[in-house]
């Protein structure tokens, strides 16, 4: 994560904005861990329900996607430039990565729903942090918090019985 110089936008106070972009940069990089994840599990989770959750992991891949776009987004507007590379993602992210291989279609879905949760409750916490700093950037949390917690309760469906 760097500061681009000389050119706030908005004009605020290089710490308020170094911050504001850490806050950013781990939003980004667990959202790209999601979409990592998303995508291997919809690769080789197999079962009965594979079809439709083979579906729905693509929408909510391309979903975490279009997220991590809004963070760094949010991030350039306030001239923080986010480095969501893949060592960023393996250095800053705490999720374990999904193992290779083949897994049974209500595992992915559990397995997927516990890292959705942690990640959405690491968001709040993140906003809530950022309410004092920048309410905008606070807004582009709380939007992606939202997302997110309906994100899971959609998953949680591909679980019952």
């Amino acid at each position: 994560m760097s500061r681009q110089p000389d050119r706030p936008n908005p004009p605020l106070p290089d710490e308020v904005c170094g911050e504001i972009g850490e806050q950013l940069q781990f939003t980004l990089v667990e959202l790209i861990a999601l979409a990592l994840a998303g995508k291997q599990l919809q690769w080789t989770a197999y079962g009965r329900e594979f079809v439709g959750v083979h579906r729905h992991l693509g929408q909510v891949v391309e979903e975490w996607r279009a997220l991590a776009d809004i963070v760094a987004e949010r991030a350039v507007t306030i001239g923080v430039a986010l480095d969501g590379s893949a060592a960023a993602v393996i250095e800053l992210d705490v999720h374990r990565p999904v193992e290779p291989g083949f897994v049974e279609v209500a595992t992915a879905v559990e397995r997927l729903c516990s890292q959705l949760w942690d990640v959405a409750l690491r968001v709040r916490h993140r906003a809530h942090r950022l309410g004092a700093l920048d309410t905008l950037s606070q807004h582009v949390l709380l939007g992606v918090q939202r997302e997110l917690e309906r994100q899971l309760w959609m998953l949680r469906t591909q679980l019952a019985d």
